[in-house]
């Protein structure tokens, strides 16, 4: 099976600073196979036995603080499910959006009852969010650097739910790749 592992909060600053080819190397030393990276954010494209995944982002998780001294939440989908992401965008219809103002925040799971009535309860626009299914869909009209709705705002509403952002782009590419890596692997 091929998936993606997306870790929240690498090469954001100058603390948790992770070069691409060790962190590569910790999924290798965890048995996964074809690992490659995308950009320098915690993306991860791998292989592996379907039935190690479901706990295979502790796994992650653990490796990545026993290696570079943080942890840094790891959350996984599938090839398909990355599809599923693409074909699901709620934006995607609405002429006029521009993909570089468009975040998919992945979460650990779904999100609870009360956790999806403190995101709709956020007044923050001009954004959009939509909640679908474990992933929540950002729209910034006037772009992301100084936005109304703020990671701290989705931290509050999610509480420990496990979230990490990539821009639609990144998103594209990402099931893209996994599609690449997925006909290489038949």
């Amino acid at each position: 099976m091929v998936a993606v592992s997306l870790l929240r909060g690498v090469n954001l600053g100058p603390h948790r600073r992770v070069r691409m080819e060790p962190l590569r190397a910790v999924y290798e030393g965890l048995g996964l196979r074809n690992v490659q990276t995308l950009l320098q954010s915690g993306n991860v494209l791998f292989c592996c036995a379907e039935r190690g995944y479901a706990k295979l982002g502790a796994r992650i998780e653990d490796a990545i603080e026993r290696e570079f001294g943080f942890r840094a939440a790891a959350v996984q989908r599938t090839a398909s499910e990355l599809r599923d992401v693409v074909a699901r965008n709620p934006f995607a219809e609405r002429p006029n959006i521009d993909p570089s103002k468009l975040l998919v925040d992945f979460l650990g799971m779904t999100p609870d009852a009360d956790a999806q009535a403190r995101l709709t309860a956020l007044r923050v626009e001009p954004e959009e969010i939509r909640i679908v299914g474990s992933e929540l869909y950002i729209y910034y009209p006037n772009g992301m650097a100084r936005p109304k709705l703020t990671p701290a705002q989705l931290d509050r509403a999610l509480g420990k739910l496990p979230a990490t952002g990539r821009n639609w782009n990144t998103v594209t590419k990402l099931a893209e790749l996994a599609g690449r890596i997925e006909a290489s692997e038949k």
